[in-house]
């Protein structure tokens, strides 16, 4: 059975405790509203470790629009049943307050990759993330943490700020998980409208035809998507749309 974690002393004695035991610990970091893809990362853990954590918190300080917070599912009893099919040890369900006894006065800061892309859309944005995602890896102090792919941009900063700050966790990238019309799973998708939901995997569609950004966007906005970026980074096609009120992102391999 899961074991629920509601704050920080808690989950660092239990993580003690498993490296005392020389155990290898998995941890897979969400904000909840958990579907297919988060399942995914889930498994691997589970696969690839002795135990596992999952953290649930709906983190405010990565939000630069106080109504996209507001609209964030909060799906606790479905997150539950979801983690413990999959075998998960403990979950970390922490306030606020907890992850931020300093009220954020203190934050992860990168430049210039975190102000582009969907740097340059959300402000701040990485700000939170990084500063949240530093904070759970030295609570938890996993062997190993998993990020999918779908966020290729935040799996990078995350990558990257493991090693400037020398931590020694491993940070995995985990493939994207997509609908079976190509559509990536994410929490957002319950938000489109039917017709919407027609029209979305014509992004995923458009960006994997292997043409130049300039051509991807000019074809996204014919078919009716509002495109916010297509960029080309290493070698990843990246794009960010907004179908009505919903924002999708995605990104493929070249």
């Amino acid at each position: 059975m899961t074991t629920v974690l509601r704050n920080v002393p808690e989950m660092a004695r239990w993580s003690a405790e498993t490296r005392r035991l020389d155990l290898a610990l998995g941890f897979v970091p969400t904000m909840g509203a958990l579907h297919a893809g988060h399942f995914s990362l889930l498994e691997r853990a589970r696969r690839e470790n002795d135990r596992v954590v999952v953290s649930l918190f709906v983190n405010p300080t990565q939000y630069d629009d106080p109504a996209d917070l507001e609209e964030y599912p909060r799906t606790f009893e479905a997150d539950m049943e979801m983690i413990e099919s999959a075998g998960v040890d403990t979950v970390l369900f922490p306030k606020y307050k907890d992850l931020y006894p300093d009220d954020y006065r203190f934050r992860v800061t990168e430049s210039p990759f975190s102000e582009e892309l969907e740097g340059g859309a959300r402000e701040g944005h990485f700000d939170g993330v990084l500063t949240v995602v530093l904070k759970l890896l030295n609570i938890v102090r996993p062997t190993r943490a998993y990020f999918g792919e779908k966020d290729w941009q935040q799996y990078v900063l995350v990558r990257d700020m493991a090693a400037a700050f020398f931590l020694e966790t491993e940070i995995v990238a985990c493939p994207v998980i997509r609908e079976g019309d190509g559509l990536a799973m994410s929490s957002r998708n319950v938000h489109l409208t039917p017709e919407e939901r027609r029209l979305a995997p014509e992004f995923h569609r458009i960006l994997t035809g292997g043409e130049n950004p300039e051509i991807l966007r000019r074809r996204l906005k014919e078919r009716g998507f509002d495109v916010d970026y297509v960029e080309r980074r290493e070698n990843r096609m990246l794009g960010a749309v907004r179908i009505g009120k919903v924002r999708l992102i995605d990104n493929v391999g070249i």
